[in-house]
């Protein structure tokens, strides 16, 4: 009678072992191969990609500007810094403006704040004080 199991009872030869790879149960044999994706049906439509974010930062540095600037124009000492503002923020409060004309830009309610808070701290308020001090000299003569 022959053993048919010839591991269990030990007839026969052994099965050889393989020693353990690397890759431990996987296929020793170069990357994956994955399968194509099957063709569209129907071509797919252009994308339109992401919708730009509206660039608010013109408007906004022209009313930072700008108020920064009056406060400066108010007083005497740094007066030229308020005006060298003023003007920064005419420039950046014009193209907001711009910006928001051509849609974009939200912020056009800041960026005319802006041109204004420059123009006050450019022309008006030294304006004022220049007649102040011209007030104060000619009533003393």
């Amino acid at each position: 009678m022959s053993n048919i199991n010839p591991e269990a009872g030990g007839f026969g030869q052994p099965a050889p072992q393989q020693p353990p790879g690397p890759g431990y149960g996987y296929p020793q044999s170069g990357p994956p191969s994955y399968p194509a994706p099957p063709p569209a049906a129907y071509p797919q439509a252009p994308g339109y990609g992401m919708p730009m974010q509206p660039s608010n930062g013109m408007g906004t540095a022209g009313l930072v500007l700008g108020i920064i600037g009056v406060v400066c124009s108010l007083t005497i000492a740094m007066e030229i810094l308020g005006m060298i503002l003023g003007i920064l923020a005419i420039i950046f409060g014009a193209i907001g403006r711009g910006k928001a004309n051509r849609g974009e830009a939200t912020n056009r309610g800041a960026a005319t704040a802006g041109l204004v808070c420059g123009i006050i701290a450019t022309v008006l308020l030294p304006l004022l004080v220049f007649l102040f001090f011209a007030s104060m000299f000619s009533a003393g003569t």
